[in-house]
């Protein structure tokens, strides 16, 4: 790497100086990140739509938080509503797996901008589309990492749950255990909650700097499975707040917090579609009768709206990555003693 003027003022930063030097360069550059998030965010809302789709054709509209339709069969219930959970899961791991893709194209546009280096957009689509073999490896490495990480989080609700099972099966209808599997069944279910909401949150703090390493170094899967981690492990600097997880759990709330404002006002109008010709949206049969003639319109305003601001996230992935080198690889003075590259002159 070649040093740079930006190079000078690369040096350890506060959390604070990090988020407002992330949100300037998200304001400078916002059209080239609004361009290449939106592809990004259109193949997630079409991913949605074909579910909803499938889930329709492939399983019927299941019924809502009233509970089941009387005289409804419990085993086509139960079997619709594993295929449902099944489908879920695809298109979870999907969405997800697109999310790699696009911050890691952003990755690779971002950081070079931010460290003075020429870079175009396509440099950032050309780099993921390149790693998307190593990507997707890691991505799988990562959800059988996460995996375990959500069994032992989830295993005390599921304790729980499961002694209110045998309270209820030894009890013999005594008032004494029914109210013992009541409780037991609701502490459980809270953290069975609480279990598999820590491993959501676990899973993106902890390979928040996954993607910025695949666009940025020449790595196997294994190699940037690791060093993502060691990357956030440890402290960088004394304190709660030097714990390399701590900063990027605060970050990660900052600007989820900003994310989920930004998708509640640009996602107005579809609720109010829903609202307005759907009537009850606990129901799914009313919902699926509304007119897409209608609804699309207004779930790809929200779409466009999501993708101006959905790059700050990329934005503050990369230039936590890059302050994290500085702290532990010392970046700063590594581009400072470069060599420059010789110029020839014309003459």
């Amino acid at each position: 790497m070649n040093p740079s003027a930006t190079s000078a003022e690369l040096r350890p930063l506060a959390i604070g100086e990090l988020i407002d030097r992330a949100a300037t360069f998200w304001r400078a550059h916002l059209k080239t990140l609004f361009v290449l998030c939106l592809g990004f965010d259109l193949v997630n809302y079409i991913a949605v739509k074909v579910f909803t789709f499938a889930m329709t054709r492939v399983v019927g509209v299941l019924p809502g938080l009233q509970g089941a339709q009387a005289g409804a069969d419990p085993a086509e219930t139960l079997t619709q509503s594993g295929i449902a959970m099944g489908m879920m899961g695809v298109l979870y791991v999907f969405l997800i797996w697109n999310f790699w893709v696009a911050t890691t194209a952003a990755a690779r546009y971002v950081v070079p901008s931010y460290l003075g280096d020429p870079v175009r957009p396509m440099d950032g689509l050309r780099r993921a589309f390149s790693r998307l073999g190593t990507l997707t490896a890691t991505y799988l490495l990562s959800l059988g990492w996460s995996l375990g990480v959500t069994v032992l989080l989830c295993l005390p609700g599921s304790i729980l749950m499961g002694l209110a099972v045998v309270a209820v099966v030894t009890g013999k209808g005594s008032g004494g255990n029914t109210a013992l599997s009541v409780a037991l069944i609701i502490i459980g279910a809270i953290l069975l909650g609480l279990g598999g909401l820590a491993a959501v949150l676990w899973y993106f703090l902890r390979f928040m700097l996954l993607p910025p390493v695949l666009a940025m170094e020449d790595v196997g899967a294994w190699t940037a499975f690791k060093r993502s981690g060691a990357l956030l492990s440890g402290r960088v600097e004394p304190g709660f707040m030097g714990r390399g997880t701590v900063r990027a759990m605060v970050l990660s709330t900052v600007v989820g917090g900003i994310l989920v404002a930004v998708s509640l006002v640009s996602g107005l109008p579809a609720w109010i579609v829903r609202l307005t010709y759907g009537g009850n949206l606990l129901d799914p049969a009313s919902q699926a009768a509304i007119p897409q003639a209608l609804l699309v319109p207004a779930e790809l305003l929200q779409v466009v709206g999501q993708s101006f601001f959905t790059p700050l996230s990329f934005v503050v992935s990369a230039f936590f990555y890059v302050d994290m080198r500085v702290r532990r690889e010392g970046l700063d003075l590594e581009r400072r003693i470069a060599p420059t590259e010789p110029t020839t002159q014309s003459h």
